[in-house]
Formats: structure tokens, sequence, C-alpha cells
């Protein structure tokens, strides 16, 4: 569920595999990787490019269902195989952390006290980290509540990850 390249330069670190990425094999082939694709306005083809998007998820494989939906990440797998993996990235110049998990694990006592504090004020991570919240589209209420987050976070992503990969000059 993992896919980077040395030459990548942006990493993508999410939660854990759902239930169909599981099964296929592919990270980000589900709903949730539509809604990432579609904030990044990049194509299958560009994303799924290990020398463009590198993709590390918070837990590697699927942690089962509990009553609210998917149970989190396992806990060994980021302390585990994260530093490790990252090493191994020489040309990384922007993470995007997207949901809880990974904002948590990577940015520690920096991040806000809530989710959406942390992903509205995103720039304040810059140039290192990008904050998103996670594009599933169980997050439908958040997304009708906080309307800012497509009117100025998605554009801010889409140029500071076009300008990292060269897709168009902005």
């Amino acid at each position: 569920m993992l896919s980077a390249h040395p030459d990548c330069k942006v990493l993508i670190i999410g939660q854990a595999p759902g239930t169909k990425v599981h099964a296929t094999g592919i990270p980000w082939n589900d709903p949730s990787g539509d809604n990432l694709r579609r904030w990044l306005e990049v194509d299958r083809e560009l994303f799924y490019d290990p020398k463009v998007f590198g993709i590390i998820p918070m837990g590697f494989c699927y942690p089962g269902r509990g009553k609210g939906g998917d149970l989190p990440p396992r806990p060994e797998c980021a302390p585990t195989w994260h530093g490790a993996l990252r090493q191994h990235l020489p040309n990384l110049r922007l993470t995007l952390l997207i949901g809880s998990y990974a904002q948590a694990y990577y940015l520690g006592a920096e991040r806000k006290g809530t989710l959406t504090e942390t992903v509205r004020n995103f720039e304040s991570y810059l140039p290192q980290y990008f904050p998103l919240v996670h594009p599933s589209p169980r997050n439908r209420l958040w997304m009708r509540r906080n309307p800012w987050f497509e009117e100025r976070v998605v554009p801010r992503l889409r140029q500071t990850v076009w300008e990292i990969i060269g897709k168009f000059d902005v």
C-alpha cells in the first residue's frame, strides 16, 4: 500500500488502507482518492507516478472495522517504518499530512487544538508540511461547515504542489 521513488518530490501520508484499497492493493483507489486527485487537479497517471508522488500510509494494512467506521492505523507502523523510508527520499520537498493521525505523528505539539484549526492554519507548516482534512466522502458535513477549505486551501494546495512538480508555470 505504499509507493515511493527516490526522485519523488511530494509525499502523501494518509491513514491506512480501507476495504477497497486493501482488496485492490492500490493506494487511494477509492472515492477518497478521487477527491484527493480532484483537490490536486491531477489525473490517475500522474498521481500514481512514484517519481512524482510518494504514498506512505500511517498504517500499512487494513486495521479492521469498529463501531464508527474503520479502526485507527496500527500504532507500530509509522514509528517502525516512516523514518527509514523517508531517508530514501532525498528529493522530497513537501509532505501532505492527511487526517488527524498523520498530523499528530508529524506535527506533534505544533498542531493546533483541533484538526479544523490545524488545516485552517496550513500556511504555518509550509514549506515542509501541508495538513489536510481526510478527503473521505464521510467528511461531507465537515466540508459544508467549512467552505473556506475549498475556497482558500484547495487552490493553495494545487499551486504549491504544481510549483514543486512542474505541472504548470504558475
